[in-house]
């Protein structure tokens, strides 16, 4: 679908207008039809073949007219005539979470700031503070965006590392002369954010192996093409670096290579206590003979200690817990009975009831929990009640018709900015789960969002607490709150605290999930789909969870039906 590139070029057209002061209806038009392609179910180019696209609102003759022209081009001569003519260092400024078009042009108009550097240095002097409407909570929140913005270009997030992966490990298992082949490095780890993607193969013919690999579709840029070890760019700006390996030591290499580094060096301070070495290699005695090396598990009984799974590989007390025979048993994604954080097109999603729970079911599970956002989430067309009542009997239409499978009937309800919930108690009674979150007022005050959680945790009717420290990756870090006062409230509650499974959340952090679980608070994954492809974000959440040294009986998800709706009665 290209309904994706003509939003983006429209949004962006809209920016280049406003920072040129063009007519302010202009850029209202412009916002007005990428949001209206955005609530799109289908593909725009069926519009354009079937000739209804003015049927769109705010989709007149001359914006028709562009669409056709991205269609067929990927762009048009008006965006790429403004985009000309605005300077780059503006563009540059505007990619900062808390600078908009109008901010970005004072900027450069004023002081010519035209780089993150400049932006910086100027909001570290003081410069920016002599502006008209800039003080120092604005100054503030800029110096925060740039870091984070800065962070961003330094990692990836799991979804961008995962699917560059993939199209290179799917590639690479087809050709006869790979025999094993892995992913490794923070990828496996399943880390949130991931700076390059590693890939080990084993194979009798490196170089072979070595010239398919920069020559594999995705690549756009060879970094380093040896006969073991190579390095690409792809298309989308990702890094991945191959190690090409004899079979023997694939063990060895796919341990050394998924790290993390701490762990590697807690493993070596064994060997040494025994007079070994531990390399890349294998495991080696001071003669030099080699005692592992073909696989991990060969590699941790040598030195006297269970598999220990990647995702736990950061030194967190896990060599520790598996001397002692304390490692989890951790959950995996074939525990995981439902889903609970999913949206339809009644709200922000792309898919339909049924669509949504025919995807959900082939995944093997038995609910699927369907959290269209409340009332006041305007931007998301959050549903009044007349419209509940309308997706529940959608609901009760579609559980008729499907057997070993229920949809849950539920809603993510705003918390407003005293900690009170969207709809009332009578609507909130109807809900089968309710799921509450903050997507507003993240500048107050720690004691002020705390407040706000605690009394959600407190209503009875509240199940899960959804993404409770609210971060968005790379646009937004966590808010400030009182972790401890939360999970204390959580527990005390029976309440949830979501592991938010999507990419760009993870939220619970690995840490943080970690933490609620020692102190008994109760954690459940939700995907935050709005796609039907997004219920697969569900491995990223188990990967979180297994981070977090989460069992299957800390995860709510492993319960069956009849189980779930007993344990989260309040």
């Amino acid at each position: 679908m290209k309904n994706d590139l003509v939003i983006n070029l429209f949004r962006a057209m809209a920016d280049f207008l406003e920072i040129k002061g063009e007519n302010p209806f202009r850029v209202r038009a412009y916002r007005k039809a990428a949001d209206n392609i955005a609530a799109l179910e289908d593909d725009i180019a069926g519009r354009v073949r079937e000739g209804s696209l003015e049927n769109i609102p705010g989709i007149g003759m001359d914006l028709a007219s562009k669409v056709r022209e991205i269609l067929a081009t990927g762009t048009f001569a008006e965006y790429e005539k403004i985009k000309e003519s605005v300077p780059r260092g503006v563009l540059e400024l505007m990619q900062v979470p808390s600078i908009g078009p109008k901010k970005a042009k004072l900027f450069f108009d004023t002081f010519k700031i035209a780089s993150l550097g400049d932006l910086g240095r100027a909001a570290r002097d003081g410069r920016l503070l002599k502006l008209p409407g800039i003080r120092q909570k604005t100054v503030d929140n800029i110096l925060k965006g740039i870091e984070l913005l800065e962070k961003g270009r330094e990692a990836m997030d799991l979804l961008t590392a995962n699917a560059a992966a993939v199209s290179f490990i799917s590639a690479l298992k087809k050709h006869r002369e790979v025999q094993e082949i892995s992913a490794a490095g923070s990828l496996r780890r399943m880390k949130d954010a991931v700076r390059d993607v590693d890939i080990l193969i084993a194979s009798k013919e490196p170089q072979v192996i070595a010239d398919v690999f920069v020559g594999l579709a995705p690549v756009k840029m060879v970094l380093a093409h040896g006969a073991t070890k190579c390095a690409v760019v792809t298309q989308e700006g990702v890094q991945v670096d191959a190690r090409i390996v004899p079979k023997d030591e694939f063990g060895a290499a796919l341990l050394y290579f998924t790290g993390s580094k701490s762990h590697n060096i807690r493993l070596r301070q064994l060997a040494i206590k025994k007079g070994w070495k531990i390399n890349e290699y294998g495991i080696f005695d001071k003669k030099g003979r080699r005692l592992a090396s073909a696989t991990e598990e060969e590699m941790y009984r040598k030195l006297g200690l269970p598999f220990i799974a990647p995702e736990l590989r950061e030194d967190a007390g896990e060599v520790e817990a598996a001397m002692e025979d304390r490692l989890p048993r951790l959950v995996k994604l074939s525990d995981i009975r439902g889903d609970f954080h999913a949206h339809t097109n009644y709200s922000d999603g792309k898919n339909t009831v049924h669509e949504m729970a025919k995807k959900a079911k082939s995944l093997g599970y038995e609910y699927l929990c369907l959290t269209d956002h409340s009332v006041s989430l305007r931007v998301a067309h959050g549903l009044d009640e007349a419209r509940l009542k309308q997706k529940r009997r959608e609901i009760d239409r579609v559980n008729r018709s499907l057997k070993g499978f229920r949809l849950l009937f539920g809603s993510e309800v705003e918390i407003d900015a005293e900690g009170n919930l969207d709809y009332p108690d009578r609507v909130l009674s109807q809900f089968d789960i309710v799921i509450a979150a903050i997507h507003s007022g993240f500048k107050q005050s720690q004691r002020q969002l705390t407040r706000r959680i605690v009394r959600a945790c407190a209503n009875k009717r509240v199940h899960i607490v959804a993404h409770p420290t609210g971060r968005l990756w790379p646009a937004r870090g966590p808010y400030e709150i009182d972790l401890e006062e939360v999970f204390r409230a959580a527990r005390d509650t029976g309440t949830a605290l979501e592991i938010n499974a999507h990419p760009y959340r993870m939220d619970l952090s690995d840490i943080n999930a970690r933490h609620a679980a020692e102190k008994g608070v109760r954690l459940a994954v939700g995907t935050d789909s709005h796609d039907i492809s997004h219920l697969d974000y569900m491995a990223y959440g188990v990967g979180l969870c297994r981070r977090a040294w989460l069992a299957k009986n800390n995860v709510l998800n492993t319960l069956d039906l009849e189980a779930l709706l007993k344990v989260i009665k309040k």
